[in-house]
């Protein structure tokens, strides 16, 4: 099989594009500008480890490496976000990331990957909720350039798919509608709270 198809090009774009969306997070992050909420990312984590082995099982080909960049900035980001992150945890965050460990046997042992894809998309969804709560009242606190380009990362991703099919496609599809309004959201809330960085 020829490697440089059009589908390979467009999934090392969106590889690339995941570590320069990531760059200006990371910096911010260091710098105490951009508080991460910590339980949302650890969440991230692990689930989107466990979606990355559902898409390899799947015939994701390398449009399933974006999601493994994904999994693996995610840990470096809860583990970084330990320093200037937020760190309340309700209960509900802790009732999302037990239904994220259920999945793991879901497929695994029941042999239901279609069943754990949307399981996992949907608590990756719900893990999303401690940083929405978050930058509604504090939007200056994420980077919106990361949001902005990983909405446009995951369509690349789409695009670069091997095969479609629920397990492949619900991930990448979910993370380009839940990144697009967050950065609407961000934007609509900045207009309405000053800055304060300024």
């Amino acid at each position: 099989m020829e490697f440089f198809t059009i589908k390979n090009i467009i999934g090392i774009v969106a590889i690339a594009l995941t570590f320069i969306g990531y760059a200006p997070y990371f910096r911010d992050l260091l710098k105490g500008k951009t508080k991460p909420h910590i339980f949302s990312w650890f969440i991230w984590a692990i689930v989107t480890s466990i979606i990355f082995a559902l898409q390899v099982s799947a015939g994701a080909g390398l449009g399933s490496v974006v999601t493994l960049a994904v999994a693996v900035i995610s840990l470096s980001i809860f583990i970084l976000g330990f320093k200037n992150g937020n760190k309340i945890i309700k209960k509900v965050d802790v009732v999302f990331l037990v239904l994220a460990l259920l999945a793991m046997p879901l497929w695994l042992v029941i042999k239901q990957p279609v069943l754990s894809i949307i399981l996992l998309s949907t608590i990756d969804m719900l893990g999303f909720a401690p940083t929405v709560r978050k930058s509604w009242n504090a939007p200056y606190s994420e980077t919106l350039s990361l949001y902005t380009i990983t909405t446009f990362r995951h369509g690349l991703s789409i695009v670069a798919l091997a095969n479609y099919n629920i397990v492949t496609l619900l991930f990448p599809s979910t993370w380009v509608i839940a990144n697009a309004l967050f950065s609407i959201m961000l934007i609509i809330r900045r207009k309405k709270i000053p800055n304060p960085n300024l």
